[in-house]
């Protein structure tokens, strides 16, 4: 949903059309709290017009992935490990397991890909957003596709993916993996805001775009806890700039840095520990809250929406290891590949909705994760409520 032009465009208008009406009273200095609206309307539009107009330029991948499985597996951080501390959703190649040794390449493992692009074999998850329910039961929140102005994205649950170039870029290489965002997390202000956010969607689909540019303006760390948010987007932007030597660290996060600058945009200048230049990983994520606007649902602190480790928004976060074919991600990104699309000078083929989202996978978990739970999927394996 970086694409906003079109929306900025016909807002624009509307104002050069308002501020070109002829008036009787043209020489007069507007003094009025209106015209002091409209002039802060109108810079604020500008500004945003000025920022869609520098990203309209820039072409990046942007593809859904739907849900490959959902399961209390995390072979990044618990390596081997079944029935995890928390519950993750995970898109991507179907040779994910619980141990994803780096030195085997899910681009050759792999037999299918819940990713768009055929050629991507590559894994990417995040923690699952819950309800929580008064009666202290617990339903994982629907997902949405996103659409706008860049097109409608077709999602069977799991997320969409931006791979957003800036100069020039060097392509992750087989073996590498990274985390954003901290699991553990509570507190919003340890979190960069320009990295993770949430922003209340409060049209009625996810086509009318709500806000500007991602991780700005209202957004926040927190999830939003407002009944007219019709869905909540998610937003995890990773780190783009590498230490050029090591594709893993200890704590998944030290060989990776986030360069100057922040947003969308393709990631700044990178500092001289992390030289190398990466693309910009970001993921989105739409759930759809429309079916909890119920107050009296809620829970007395008034915080409905949690994650799978029963924490709010500032223990979001998303982990990815690649597995793009040979060097189709390089071929890609120098050749100015553009949102789902084919590109034969990369060599890559975007796939439709029914095959991508038929590539799904058996939990390695195995536990109820559907419908009403009695308690959140941690510890012993979860039941029904």
């Amino acid at each position: 949903m970086l694409h906003y032009c079109l929306v900025l465009a016909c807002l624009v208008s509307s104002f050069f059309a308002v501020l070109h009406r002829p008036s009787c009273h043209r020489q007069t200095k507007d003094r009025s709290p209106l015209g002091s609206l409209v002039k802060m309307q109108w810079a604020t539009l500008a500004a945003a017009a000025l920022f869609a107009n520098n990203v309209a330029a820039q072409n990046m991948l942007r593809f859904a992935c739907s849900q490959l499985v959902v399961e209390r597996t995390d072979p990044l951080v618990n390596p081997g490990m079944k029935f995890t501390p928390h519950l993750h959703q995970i898109v991507g190649g179907n040779s994910f397991n619980v141990t994803m040794d780096p030195t085997n390449d899910p681009a050759s493992l792999s037999t299918c890909t819940s990713c768009s692009f055929k050629q991507d074999k590559s894994n990417y998850w995040t923690a699952v957003m819950f309800f929580k329910h008064k009666n202290g039961s617990y339903i994982r929140v629907p997902q949405v596709g996103n659409g706008g102005p860049q097109g409608k994205l077709i999602n069977k649950g799991g997320l969409d993916v931006y791979y957003i170039p800036s100069g020039k870029t060097t392509a992750f290489k087989k073996g590498f993996r990274m985390l954003a965002g901290n699991a553990a997390n509570t507190d919003s202000s340890k979190v960069l805001k320009s990295a993770i956010c949430h922003r209340c969607w409060n049209s009625p689909n996810e086509n009318t775009f709500v806000g500007g540019a991602p991780c700005s303006g209202s957004d926040t760390v927190d999830i939003p806890n407002d009944p007219k948010c019709k869905m909540i987007r998610q937003t995890i932007i990773f780190p783009t700039c590498w230490d050029g030597k090591n594709l893993d660290s200890p704590d998944h996060q030290a060989h990776v840095a986030y360069g100057q600058g922040s947003g969308a945009n393709g990631g700044g200048a990178c500092p001289s520990t992390h030289p190398v230049k990466l693309p910009q990983i970001m993921y989105e994520l739409m759930w759809n809250v429309t079916s909890f606007a119920d107050k009296s649902m809620w829970p007395s602190d008034n915080k409905p929406f949690v994650y799978s480790m029963n924490l709010g928004g500032p223990a979001a976060h998303g982990d990815y290891v690649f597995g793009w074919e040979g060097d189709t991600l390089q071929k890609a990104m120098d050749n100015g590949c553009n949102l789902n699309k084919d590109c034969a000078k990369a060599g890559i083929t975007a796939q439709t909705d029914s095959v991508y989202s038929a590539c799904t996978k058996k939990q390695q978990a195995v536990e109820a994760v559907d419908g009403w739970l009695s308690a959140m999927p941690l510890g012993e394996p979860a039941i029904k409520a």
